[in-house]
């Protein structure tokens, strides 16, 4: 395939709020100027991603973006293709539902294809709820297991 300036595009893994808090109090000026420059994403919901862009970068042309979505509906056999911008030269933002890409998250398959196909993933600082329960916890941090999240049907948990 040809890229454009002869350059595949990067995977951004970039995080996103936990709660309700608004997104600019919490993450790095760098999550807003990489929202601005992007227009592909892979997205667990397209509808609160598209509101979550809305609220970084609100000048941001929704019509712009092109999303595909990334849950447990999607056909393993599709995930590949969400990678095809890259190698046509544009950059693709992995877009978490809450915290960071890729920790307890659908996009870990898609980074695992983009290392497979020589894609640059760049991950970008954000929450992540396991790390935030670790570091509050008083636990070691040297050494531990994360094993999932509790069920959240009451009678499975």
């Amino acid at each position: 395939m040809s890229t454009k300036n002869g350059k595949t595009g990067n995977v951004y893994l970039i995080p996103s709020t936990l709660g309700d808090m608004e997104p600019l109090e919490v993450l790095p000026i760098s999550i807003k100027q990489t929202i601005e420059q992007l227009d592909y994403y892979i997205v667990e919901n397209e509808k609160t991603a598209r509101h979550f862009i809305k609220k970084i970068s609100p000048r941001k042309s929704q019509p712009s973006l092109k999303l595909s979505v990334l849950n447990k509906f999607t056909e393993a056999q599709e995930i590949p293709t969400f990678l095809n911008p890259c190698f046509e030269g544009f950059d693709v933002g992995i877009l978490s539902e809450a915290g960071c890409p890729g920790i307890a998250d659908p996009g870990a398959a898609v980074v695992k294809i983009a290392h497979e196909k020589n894609i640059q993933v760049i991950p970008l600082v954000g929450p992540s709820s396991i790390l935030l329960a670790l570091m509050a916890s008083g636990m070691n941090g040297q050494n531990f297991a994360f094993n999932g999240y509790l069920p959240i049907d009451n009678t499975e948990r």
